[in-house]
């Protein structure tokens, strides 16, 4: 006999405030990631402060609103908020409060912290959560919630809570799959009807010359058939709008994060997907953050794969897709090569997500590389100019990918191939593409580190 989907929904729908009741002090809860963070859940548990000790919260990449468990809860006292990837909301948020922190994680590997932390609580992984909270679409027909714009480590965590709450956001795009893109109403406790939020989306980042100067660089490297996986910023946007500008075909999509570049491809009709090796005809992702225009694009779309992150970026599947080319951005580069992407010095940016995934992914893909890009200078508050390549990292700044890692590095200034090459080497050809108004006090740098073999200036 056939379950009665409606007359379960019914059973487990509960008010904000309901549903908020069954943490109690000292419980770890988890909130979707993304556009997936609990709105009515957030505000019900924040006005229980009073009532509450040591509520550990974790989320990633927040996007507004802000979480009223911090708001309310400025100092801290009673919930502690861990954010997986900084966004710019973190970053605020951990400068004015004192009980935000940025959670390291690597971000392919994410999943299975989850699975060993219910395999074997006490001893690996991360502690069973006792609920998880997130927003999904309404339900459909057959009983079935859908993730929308952050499937990402959603179904494991499902898996590792003791209890899941759903909120529902009529304003989420069905994001078919994939893998795991849903959830399925026989695994869910409570159900809010929740606010109907409108998701957040990424502003247009202007488009500097500097930035349309790396991408130049980078599109040199492209070629037919090939997979490509972007990051977020200007830089890989504008990228997308120039290969549309060229004659070449049959591109892949493969990314850990779906951006607006993805859509203009495939719609301009450069990105078909259909030479890939793995899943052809569908762009695969795992999460978006865009503009609303991409948010619609999603909805319904077999065109696209929605993934849990552990099909995406896990380093056997990434390193069996041919011809993968990884692109993506970073703050600073040393002069051994090592790579930061997350930090200013002690201060938190944003975090390392799948870059060293992509990395080593797309090296070891046949016929696949990877590219770091930065613009090779950055202008401070007070209108200093100082070179994003560096003697070395300032203190707490964190080495995001190492430098034996390291394929290609990208600036304005060209690109350099670095992999299988010595100290030496390696200073002289970053050198060579940074900022020359650098590049004499860098060369005095690698002189006094006993990496610099040249005696004639790079030109």
């Amino acid at each position: 006999m056939a379950r009665d989907f409606l007359a379960m929904y019914k059973d487990k729908l509960r008010t904000a405030e309901e549903a908020a009741k069954i943490v109690e002090s000292g419980d770890w809860v988890d909130y979707g990631m993304f556009n997936g963070k609990p709105v009515a859940f957030d505000r019900a548990l924040a006005a229980r402060k009073d009532e509450l000790e040591d509520v550990k919260i974790m989320a990633s990449t927040t996007v507004p609103p802000l979480p009223e468990v911090v708001t309310r809860d400025p100092q801290g006292e009673v919930f502690t908020y861990m954010d997986l990837h900084f966004s710019i909301v973190s970053r605020m948020m951990q400068e004015q409060c004192q009980g935000v922190f940025y959670h390291p994680v690597a971000y392919g590997e994410s999943e299975k912290y989850f699975a060993d932390g219910y395999e074997d609580p006490p001893n690996v992984g991360t502690s069973r959560r006792k609920v998880f909270v997130v927003q999904v679409t309404p339900m459909d027909k057959n009983g079935y919630f859908n993730w929308g714009v952050h499937n990402s480590t959603s179904f494991a965590q499902v898996l590792s809570a003791y209890n899941t709450i759903v909120e529902i956001n009529e304003n989420l795009p069905v994001a078919l799959g994939g893998c795991n893109e849903s959830l399925h109403i026989s695994q869910v406790d409570y159900i809010i009807e929740g606010d109907n939020p409108e998701l957040t989306h990424l502003p247009e980042i202007p488009v500097s010359d500097t930035d349309r100067k790396i991408a130049g660089h980078v599109l040199e490297h492209l070629r037919d058939g090939q997979c490509i996986q972007l990051g977020i910023g200007a830089m890989p946007n504008i990228l997308g709008k120039m290969i549309n500008e060229t004659d070449l075909k049959d591109l892949g999509g493969w990314t850990e994060m779906l951006v607006d570049a993805y859509m203009e491809m495939w719609e301009s009709g450069k990105m078909t997907g259909m030479r890939k090796s793995i899943d052809p005809g569908k762009i695969n992702y795992t999460f978006t953050l865009g503009s609303k225009q991409l948010f619609d694009w999603i909805d319904h779309n077999p065109a696209l794969a929605s993934c849990n992150v552990g099909y995406v970026n896990h380093p056997a599947r990434l390193t069996s897709i041919d011809n993968l080319i990884s692109i993506n951005q970073a703050l600073q580069v040393d002069l051994y090569s090592s790579v930061n992407a997350e930090s200013s010095g002690f201060r938190q940016i944003s975090g390392n997500g799948g870059l060293s995934d992509f990395v080593n992914g797309a090296y070891w893909s046949r016929g696949g590389r990877s590219f770091i890009c930065l613009p090779s200078t950055h202008t401070r508050k007070d209108g200093t100019l100082v070179s994003r390549i560096v003697p070395a990292f300032d203190t707490g700044s964190i080495t995001t990918v190492t430098r034996q890692m390291v394929n290609y590095i990208v600036t304005e200034y060209g690109w350099v191939s670095l992999k299988g090459t010595s100290t030496w080497a390696r200073a002289e050809k970053i050198i060579s593409i940074a900022h020359p108004d650098f590049r004499d006090e860098l060369i005095k740098a690698a002189q006094e580190r006993k990496i610099w073999r040249r005696t004639n200036k790079i030109s």
